[in-house]
């Protein structure tokens, strides 16, 4: 089973936790979400057999590169200006990642280092 980590289950959120989660079972997919507000995130998935709800703070290096090694794939729906802690972690522990946001400089500059890492940072999606 794949395991998709989803950062952040804000309003922007709902639709793709939903569509994950609705095709989890065909795909075989496990979704994670993760926010700083345990409740947003449980709201989310609810009583889904393919998801789980966690209390995540993206400051906290610890759990944040737990949960992103434990993940094939990370989908960021954070802030634009949080999402260079979560790439810069995917490309360190070779993990892809998905935003919505557009590519800042950042994320820009770490295109090399993510190539030789053999991931996609894919932002504008």
């Amino acid at each position: 089973m794949k395991k998709i980590l989803l950062i952040g289950a804000g309003r922007s959120s709902v639709t793709t936790i939903r569509y994950l989660l609705d095709h989890s079972k065909a795909y075989h997919w496990f979704v994670t979400v993760a926010d700083f507000s345990e409740k947003l995130a449980k709201q989310a998935v609810g009583r889904h057999n393919n998801g789980r709800a966690i209390l995540f703070n993206v400051n906290d290096k610890e759990q944040r590169r737990k949960e992103i090694f434990e993940s094939d794939i990370v989908i960021s729906m954070l802030p634009a200006s949080m999402h260079i802690t979560v790439a810069k972690d995917c490309v360190r522990l070779k993990k892809n990642l998905v935003t919505a946001s557009y590519v800042s400089k950042e994320i820009a500059d770490l295109d090399i280092a993510a190539k030789q890492a053999g991931i996609l940072l894919l932002n504008e999606i």
